[in-house]
């Protein structure tokens, strides 16, 4: 009848005249859109004035509505009757459109990168227009750089070890070749850590090739962070029993973001730690 609202329980009886997946109300939405608020502010108070109150808040606040409200998403992906084929494929494309959306969030840092690469003399200082500009010492990309890049090149053939174990429906080789993933992604961010704590230009005043350096290099870190999170709820699920090889969309969409987190590094270690690397780094 015209008007009438259908909830997921008519949809779980078949009472629902059409196969897509009707979400019931959530609170969820508005209390990430609120942890992300808290996030951000605590962003620009530890950049401008180093209070990191706020930001250790946020990052609370954002593990918490993430674990609740993947719960409830676990929930109805487990529901029989709720995510029918139609529903399946809509989760694959908005999965792609997502990481399609990423790929251009990062295509803006490089093209940040590559404007003053190209064009130094945009920067406007009194010295020769180079890039890196005079009195930057770069990080040797054959050092923790490289360490990096082979840490996530083999965390990516980890993963598809997994994805293959579980279209095998070999549970064991999963959970495996989640957990061996999730340490190279923990590795990494140590790496990461270190090379930002030892790093020869500051993070505050540090000009033009600091402020590009970091926002790329650190929004990716963020990315990697969120991918092993991400890798960490697909561990449990894993451990518990609830992929199998028809229905695992879960642990697909992480796999998949992963490999973008890869294929991103790939592109920062060749562009902005190898080709912008000083002369006298690379001397």
């Amino acid at each position: 009848m015209s008007g009438t609202i259908h909830t997921a329980t008519d949809q779980v009886k078949g009472t629902v005249p059409h196969p897509y997946h009707l979400v019931d109300p959530s609170i969820w939405p508005l209390c990430g859109a609120a942890a992300a608020m808290i996030t951000f502010t605590g962003i620009i108070l530890a950049a401008h004035f180093r209070d990191f109150i706020v930001l250790a808040i946020g990052g609370v606040a954002d593990v918490s509505v993430m674990f609740m409200w993947w719960r409830d998403v676990i929930r109805e992906a487990r529901t029989p009757g709720l995510h029918k084929i139609v529903t399946q494929v809509g989760l694959r494309y908005g999965m792609a459109l997502f990481i399609s959306s990423e790929v251009m969030f990062f295509v803006s840092f490089f093209w940040n990168y590559f404007n003053y690469f190209f064009f130094p003399e945009k920067m406007g200082t009194a010295f020769a227009p180079v890039w890196p500009p005079q009195g930057i010492t770069t990080i040797d990309p054959f050092a923790i750089p490289l360490f990096n890049t082979m840490v996530l090149l083999l965390s990516g053939t980890t993963i598809t070890w997994a994805h293959h174990a579980l279209l095998e429906n070999d549970q064991k080789n999963l959970v495996r070749g989640l957990g061996v993933t999730i340490v190279l992604g923990l590795m990494f961010l140590c790496g990461q850590a270190w090379e930002y704590t030892h790093s020869p230009f500051p993070f505050y005043h540090g000009g033009i090739f600091a402020s590009s350096f970091f926002i790329a290099t650190g929004f990716h870190g963020v990315h990697v962070i969120i991918g092993t999170l991400f890798l960490i709820v697909c561990f449990f699920r894993a451990r518990a029993g609830q992929f199998t090889p028809k229905r695992h969309f879960g642990f697909e969409a992480a796999a998949w973001y992963w490999h973008f987190v890869d294929v991103v590094w790939l592109f920062l270690f060749v562009c902005i730690y190898y080709l912008g690397r000083s002369a006298i780094t690379a001397g």
